[in-house]
């Protein structure tokens, strides 16, 4: 009780120092001024606990999310039901909202503000009141015409053109093509159009360029060469302002990293981008030279009024004030709510009232920050902090109304009876008429507690004197009896689909596909090693799962990019996929540990034309029987200069046509050579299932290739100081009835608790913190700062007992075509206690359909050097593995028929690169 009143009383005095700091003003703002002093009592490095809330949940703090947070927004909302919001425009008039949507079932929905009801869908689907050609969208747009009769939405190569009706609803689809250069594509950013509505300036993302476009014809007139990647743009007067996310061009000398084809300057251990610009093109003289401004790290939106010109940096968490009069950055706005962490809040979007409030969206802390704002030379003055649904991207003003757009909205929380997966995405509209400053101060409060930003969250070693080690230290830095971590990521699956068939965890069976008998070795090891039934993934899919667990965040880049996915997916080759203070590797690095990869953040790979599964299935038992090495060398590797300086080069990446036992064999012999590092990345992607061999056979070989890794480390001498820490990278690949982002995990270690189920509240986030917890790594930005390290999970009184992996009872050759040379695997007969494995064999009254599923597989880059996650449309991709591991006689959860590819509800959302 002593304790928890001193937290209490230590949070009282540093909301009471935050509220006093309000109302100061300086060239550089902070949210909270950074050198805030804080008595830290004996609090742990800890923040606050979810307690056994599960994501869904409707809680006194708000509503939870997958991402550590709560959310519950100032002022109504709106719920969209149908996909994420990747940019919105409020139409001239301010009665309707124009949003451009992935991921659900339109890719443009248009609400009516005053009844605030959507009143129509656009997109690829039979059922949308208005059908187009893609579903793909841009980060930016879409676009208004002056008076309100026209619209312009952005996609891969132009954009499309609509005339508005006046009913604000949409008619008249229109190509409006921008040609290729090359193999870049146009990939539009913002649009603008000049006053009198003839022209449209158009950002081409993909080419560095800016164009002027009859609006009448299409026909583009004119062409001007700005930064890296431009994405934001605004007129002011006869200027146009264009933010450059990717920065100026590379200069001889500087260090690149590439970039959707361009080098451009960067971090030659980050590989994030070093520079960020706004051009400024004279319209009055279009064949002036194109100025440049330099502002902050990835500059995103961009807003004129009065003036000012405001760019939000979104890397840099901060807004630069430019004055129009002189193109001169005149202050910068820090948007860093919270002291103990400088980086992760990404602002996103800015407007200006009428009344002389400044408010920009923070995106990733689910808030909208406010300032009071006189002149572009006067510094602003801090108000406070607003909350938001999840993710906030958009923000703009109707009257006195404030409208803001959330990504996310609530969550993967689609209504949808037969149970819940990532891609049920929502978004919403918040409004609200801007309060007081006493009340926006008292939400300030509530964005902490949602956010979980108390004081003492970052402790230092030394700080209390010499501490006796612990398994997950109290303190960063204090010394951990764990010396070893391995983080094995594997591929897309629920919890329900594995575990569900546990009856002592929270499972549903009837949605589990994957159980005992199919992943023997996972069972035993929650049996040991405990049941972790309330842990979440974040990411609805691999581009943003391997981000949280590599960075900690999924950064607004990949978020704002998931409407087309065109300019990158997997971000190791994009540097504007990387946050500027690195990867959990380097911070690993930095505090002086020792790393060793094993295929995750590896984009490259090349391997022999007879590597086949078959032949690496026969090429793994040779070398587990002989101890000889590899006869099919592979090598991987990463754009990332200080991942390939530690990654093992012969252990191969993504790709379906490998096994897991191949890699684990691959590692095998690495550890009997070289020993462990302290920070060991796995990436066993079998799970992902596609390859050649069933489904079924492709998750029983990732089952044995993890059950074999946890058995060599327990039994080598390093078992002792070893944590093992096996996560999926995201949970997009089925169903859960809890939610979609559920996934099942393993803690493993001496140190860790045993036969035990744990309900608390966790996250890869959670996960990410405890592993730098025990490392002594410095967080990477704020949300895992803020994250509560697992220090439930783990015991003072180790269990030395080893694990001794299971034999496998699904075939690993189970539905291959063509047997392997080594022969067919043939487990041994044992007692099955769950469900009876799927049969590969094909009914007959089914092999037709299953054919034309086959074909549908075969386009989709599963497989080969060029294999690309989840480039399979994953509606599509979930019905075939159901259909697969259902023996084609089941349909799928919620439907009453088993359908073709083509026609499987959902088939039209884009995936990664692919919208067929």
């Amino acid at each position: 009780m002593q304790v928890t009143r001193r937290r209490r009383s230590v949070e009282k005095e540093y909301f009471d120092l935050l509220g006093r700091r309000v109302g100061r003003r300086a060239a550089l703002v902070t949210a909270c001024i950074t050198t805030v002093a804080l008595a830290t009592g004996t609090a742990v490095a800890s923040t606050r606990q979810f307690g056994t809330d599960q994501v869904g949940q409707v809680t006194a703090r708000g509503q939870v999310v997958s991402s550590d947070q709560y959310i519950s927004p100032y002022g109504s909302r709106m719920v969209i039901d149908d996909g994420k919001i990747m940019s919105s425009t409020v139409s001239p008039d301010g009665g309707h909202l124009a949003a451009a949507v992935a991921d659900g079932d339109a890719a443009l929905v248009v609400v009516d503000l005053r009844t605030g009801q959507v009143k129509q869908r656009v997109g690829t689907n039979a059922a949308d009141d208005l059908r187009i050609k893609s579903g793909a969208v841009g980060q930016e747009g879409p676009t208004y015409s002056p008076d309100g009769k026209q619209l312009w939405l952005g996609q891969a190569d132009g954009y499309t053109r609509f005339t508005v009706n006046a009913d604000g609803t949409l008619a008249d689809p229109t190509a409006v093509p921008i040609p290729a250069d090359g193999i870049k594509h146009a990939l539009v950013g913002a649009a603008v159009f000049s006053a009198d509505g003839s022209t449209v300036y158009s950002a081409v993302n993909g080419q560095n360029r800016v164009v002027a476009i009859d609006a009448a014809t299409g026909t583009v007139k004119q062409s001007w060469s700005v930064g890296n990647a431009p994405r934001g743009m605004v007129q002011a007067g006869d200027k146009l302002y264009v933010s450059n996310e990717g920065g100026r061009p590379a200069k001889p000398g500087d260090t690149t990293i590439n970039s959707y084809g361009t080098q451009v300057p960067a971090d030659p251990k980050t590989g994030a981008t070093t520079t960020g610009t706004v051009s400024v093109i004279d319209l009055a003289n279009a064949s002036a030279a194109v100025g440049s401004i330099d502002v902050g790290l990835h500059p995103t939106a961009v807003y004129a009024k009065n003036g000012a010109v405001f760019v939000t940096n979104t890397a840099d968490n901060n807004v630069s004030v430019i004055n129009a009069k002189n193109d001169k950055v005149v202050q910068t706005i820090s948007t860093q709510p919270w002291p103990e962490a400088s980086v992760g809040y990404e602002p996103n979007a800015v407007t200006l009232t009428d009344d002389g409030h400044l408010l920009v969206t923070l995106g990733r802390a689910n808030a909208v920050a406010v300032y009071r704002y006189t002149s572009p030379q006067e510094p602003v003055s801090y108000v406070g902090l607003l909350p938001t649904d999840y993710f906030p991207s958009e923000i703009t003003t109707v009257g006195r109304t404030v409208v803001v757009s959330n990504t996310r909205g609530i969550d993967a929380r689609r209504p949808d009876s037969a149970g819940h997966g990532t891609h049920d995405t929502t978004s919403s509209l918040t409004q609200f008429a801007l309060p007081s400053d006493r009340v926006i101060r008292s939400e300030t409060r509530k964005v902490f507690q949602q956010n979980g930003w108390t004081p003492g969250a970052l402790q230092r070693a030394g700080q209390h004197g010499r501490a006796t080690p612990m398994a997950v230290p109290a303190r960063l830095g204090d010394p951990s009896t764990i010396k070893h971590v391995f983080l094995i990521v594997k591929e897309n699956r629920t919890y329900d689909q594995v575990y569900g068939d546990i009856p002592k965890g929270n499972g549903d069976p009837s949605l589990t596909q994957f159980g005992e008998n199919v992943t023997p070795n996972q069972h035993a090891l929650a049996e040991q090693f405990g049941l972790y039934d309330n842990t979440y993934d974040i990411g609805t899919n691999s581009a943003e799962g391997h981000n949280w667990l590599m960075q900690a965040d999924n950064p607004e880049y990949t978020e704002s990019s998931a409407g087309e996915y065109a300019r990158s997916y997997d971000t190791e080759d994009d540097a504007l996929g990387h946050q500027k203070t690195g990867f959990l590797w380097s911070g690993a690095q930095a505090a002086g540990r020792s790393v060793r990869d094993f295929g995750e953040f590896q984009q490259f790979l090349t391997k022999p034309s007879d590597a086949s599964w078959q032949n690496l299935y026969c090429d793994a038992k040779n070398m587990a029987t002989t101890g000889q090495g590899t006869a099919y060398p592979l090598n991987s590797s990463s754009p990332i200069p200080s991942l390939n300086n530690v990654s093992v080069p012969g252990f191969p990446k993504f790709d379906t046509s490998v096994p897991d036992v191949y890699r684990e064999q691959i590692w095998q012999q690495d550890f009997e050579k070289n020993g462990p590092a302290n920070l060991n990345m796995f990436w066993l992607s079998s799970d992902h299932t596609g390859g050649p061999a069933s489904p079924a056979a492709q998750v029983a070989d990732n089952d044995l290739a993890t059950g074999r890794i946890v058995d060599k480390i327990s039994h080598s001498r390093y078992w002792k100081d070893s944590a093992i820490f096996v996560v999926e990278d995201d949970s997009q690949a089925g169903l859960d009835h809890v939610d979609g982002h559920r996934a099942p995990i393993q803690i493993i270690s001496p140190w860790a608790q045993h036969d035990k189920v744990d309900s608390h509240y966790y996250s890869q986030i959670t996960v990410i913190r405890t592993i730098e917890q025990i490392l002594g790594v410095r967080p990477m930005n704020q949300k895992d700062s803020a994250a509560t390290p697992m220090r439930g999970a783990f015991t003072g009184r180790p269990d030395y007992t080893p694990f001794d992996a299971l034999p496998n009872r699904t075939s690993l050759t189970d539905g291959l075509s063509t047997p392997p040379s080594c022969g067919v695997d043939t487990p041994a007969k044992q007692s099955l206690k769950a469900a009876a494995v799927p049969a590969a064999k094909v009914p007959a009254d089914k092999r037709s359909l299953a054919a034309t599923w086959n074909a549908w597989k075969s386009k989709q880059r599963l497989t080969g050097p060029n294999a690309v996650p989840d480039y399979a449309n994953p509606a599509q991709m979930n019905h075939l593995t159901w259909y697969e591991t259902h023996n084609w006689a089941t349909p799928y959860p919620g439907e009453s028929k088993i359908y073709a590819p083509n026609d499987v509800p959902g088939a039209y959302i884009p995936s990664a690169e692919n919208d067929d």
